[in-house]
Parts: C-alpha cells; sequence; structure tokens
C-alpha cells in the first residue's frame, strides 16, 4: 500500500480548533489541536475510503496566509 503524505492546516475559531486538509476538501475540529488533526485524520480516511479514484497527490508546497478584506451588504 502507498503512502500518501497529505498537508493542512490548523486554526483557532472561537473555541475550537479547526484542521483543513489542503489537498482535498476534508475538514474537522477539537478542543485542542491534536485532536483537531486526529479527528482530521479519522475524516480523511473515511472520504478515502468512498471516494472515487482520483489523484490526491497533487503536492502543496510552501503554503501562505493571506488576509482579505471585502466589503459586502
Amino acid at each position: 500500500m502507498k503512502q500518501v503524505v497529505y498537508q493542512s492546516v490548523v486554526y483557532k475559531e472561537g473555541k475550537y480548533y479547526v484542521a483543513q486538509c489542503l489537498n482535498v476538501d476534508v475538514s474537522s475540529f477539537g478542543k485542542t489541536e491534536q485532536e483537531a488533526i486526529a479527528n482530521l485524520r479519522e475524516a480523511l480516511e473515511l472520504y478515502l475510503e468512498d471516494a472515487p479514484i482520483i489523484d490526491t497527490t497533487t503536492v502543496v508546497e510552501y503554503p501562505t496566509v493571506h488576509a482579505l478584506r471585502l466589503q459586502h451588504a
């Protein structure tokens, strides 16, 4: 079985930590960073179990965070 590395980002939103995968559109959360990452791992495993065969090996190199200011009604 081939091992694939998935990149993720973790940030705090309110009282929870959110872990979001950068390779596929999957995220999860937890009360701690470690819990959020563990929950993301489980969510990814479940997602990939039922996902159609697609190339999820896109390499995400050196992601940066940008703040965007938008005006809305």
